[in-house]
């Protein structure tokens, strides 16, 4: 849901890069889940704001700039329970990443391997044998089958 960026000042404040629909979406959560060198350890939320186009932050136990560079880098998450179930034809993020993408023609293309915001809409980035950018949008994604962990896409495999 958002990533440790770097320390901010010298109190134990953090930069932090959301990536949620809004950028205060983050702040809702009291815990967060941080990817710390591979392992991934809960951290209570002690305040926060909105700073410029993310956020700055200050979690508990972190009460200076060398520990707050400790953890600079990691990834955040918060848990599944907490997150409100997603609309119909809606999907988070995660549930997306890891889905084999096939074409119309019932080529798979690859994995979901990542997916940004570009401002206009999200992109998928799907890896198998190359790497391709394929827009989140209705025009072609024909459908997403959770249940067969799939997106049907209508993108030919020499795009």
């Amino acid at each position: 849901m958002g990533r440790i960026l770097a320390p901010y000042g010298v109190r134990g404040w953090l930069r932090v890069r959301p990536q949620t629909e809004a950028i205060e979406g983050l702040l809702a959560y009291r815990v967060w889940w941080l990817d710390c060198g591979g392992e991934w350890r809960e951290h209570r939320l002690s305040e926060g704001r909105v700073h410029g186009a993310g956020l700055v932050v200050r979690l508990e136990g972190y009460d200076d700039r060398d520990q707050a560079v400790t953890i600079a880098g990691s990834r955040v998450a918060v848990p599944r329970s907490a997150l409100p179930p997603a609309a119909e034809g809606e999907y988070y993020w995660c549930d997306l990443l890891g889905m084999t993408v096939v074409n119309l023609q019932g080529e798979v293309l690859g994995q979901v391997a990542e997916i940004f915001a570009t401002g206009a809409n999200d992109v998928l980035v799907v890896r198998g044998e190359r790497e391709r950018l394929i827009p989140f949008v209705d025009a072609f994604v024909e459908r997403v089958e959770p249940e067969h962990s799939r997106v049907r896409v209508d993108w030919h495999s020499d795009y």
